[in-house]
């Protein structure tokens, strides 16, 4: 199915020529490339891959470093890596993930990486040449950042690090880990420090391939005495929360997007499936039911739009820190989309629930995006927490 372009969201004025120009290759790029992008990927890593080297010859991956290294835009753009992962998503759920992880894998470098580290990494990341990888989340603390017990010590000109990192995407396919690890400059946030250490460093090893109900290359790694130096640290000793944070609140709104673009798609779905089934003596379209359902799926995708490129915006114009914003983009926008693509299942009947039906991968991509970069719970706790420290008149 090719992505309609009707009451397109570039028209609204959060936006740019360059991104409608954005916007409109995209859809004709994603079209012409339906047969690599809608396959089966059976081999999960050999699809990134090949995903990766498909993204970095389309010029998708300029989005993801800054125009010093090759990239599109000075800066990161939000609303360009919103709108790449929105298109992607509503084609493939795998070619999504494989942009957004070479963005946040190397969006610590992008952001605090030194210039030889930037100038080493950044490059390849952009021509699909490094698989990059996020090394956050530990077995006892996946939101709760402060807790994680991974650590590194030093000795002379270079740190030892010990530990284990779970859940992490691209483990075992990375060339390399932005990781994170306490270094015990301050009791909780403020002794963390974050490395970017290559996939063939000595004593790190992949310990677990984790298989999970969409498929995506994630597992288990572990440090054991692995030896990196002093000047692959990403920021300063005691640094890495504010590194993590400051990438997060980045990509944590392209999460959103990634999910509005599930959402298109269910929704298109859901409009083909009604105009041609009929059901007792009527198309199921002309039932006021499934009227209802369809409507309630297009406020709910219009709704999300609104609220991640507002995000998107405010970034990129304002030049404001977002996190209150991107919270309530990526909060609102994946659990639309998770009641959207339902929606979507049950208009499709039992057929949507037969395994490879685009509906039911659907609705297998969703639920993960409503648990990752922070689950809906702890968005919850940003929002709040922000409303709280800026306290009355905020909300106007």
């Amino acid at each position: 199915m090719s992505q309609p372009n009707t009451g397109s969201v570039v028209d609204l004025p959060f936006f740019g020529d360059d991104h409608r120009t954005l916007d409109s290759e995209l859809r004709a790029w994603a079209n012409s490339h339906r047969e690599v992008l809608e396959a089966d990927h059976r081999d999960v890593d050999a699809a990134c891959q090949d995903l990766a080297r498909q993204l970095a010859e389309g010029g998708w991956l300029d989005y993801v470093v800054p125009a010093a290294h090759g990239g599109r835009h000075q800066t990161l753009d939000l609303r360009a890596l919103c709108l790449v992962r929105e298109g992607l998503a509503y084609h493939c759920g795998l070619a999504d993930f494989v942009f957004a992880m070479q963005g946040l894998g190397s969006g610590a470098v992008t952001l605090f990486g030194s210039p030889e580290l930037q100038a080493s990494y950044l490059p390849q990341v952009r021509q699909g040449r490094k698989i990059a990888a996020f090394a956050l989340t530990e077995q006892q603390s996946g939101s709760d950042v402060a807790n994680m017990q991974a650590q590194a010590v030093r000795k002379g000109d270079v740190y030892v690090l010990n530990g284990a990192k779970t859940y992490i995407s691209n483990a075992g396919l990375a060339d390399f880990y932005t990781v994170f690890v306490r270094t015990g400059e301050a009791a909780g946030a403020r002794g963390i420090s974050a490395f970017l250490v290559d996939a063939t460093t000595p004593g790190l090893r992949v310990t677990e391939r984790i298989e999970v109900i969409a498929p995506h290359p994630l597992g288990t790694i572990e440090f054991h005495d692995c030896e990196v130096r002093a000047e692959r640290m990403l920021g300063v000793p005691g640094e890495g929360f504010r590194v993590a944070m400051a990438t997060l609140d980045v990509f944590r709104t392209t999460v959103g997007a990634a999910a509005l673009g599930f959402a298109r798609r269910a929704l298109d779905e859901a409009l083909a499936r009604a105009s041609s089934r009929e059901l007792f003596g009527a198309m199921l379209s002309d039932q006021q039911i499934i009227q209802a359902m369809l409507a309630d799926m297009a406020v709910e995708i219009d709704a999300s739009a609104l609220l991640i490129y507002r995000a998107g915006w405010l970034r990129d114009v304002a030049g404001q820190r977002v996190t209150r914003e991107a919270a309530m983009a990526k909060l609102y926008a994946t659990e639309a989309a998770q009641r959207v693509i339902d929606s979507a299942v049950q208009i499709f009947g039992g057929l949507g629930v037969v395994h490879g039906v685009m509906v039911e991968k659907l609705y297998r991509e969703i639920r993960a995006l409503r648990i990752y970069e922070g689950a809906s719970e702890v968005q919850k706790i940003i929002i709040a927490r922000q409303l709280l420290a800026h306290g009355a008149g905020v909300t106007r």
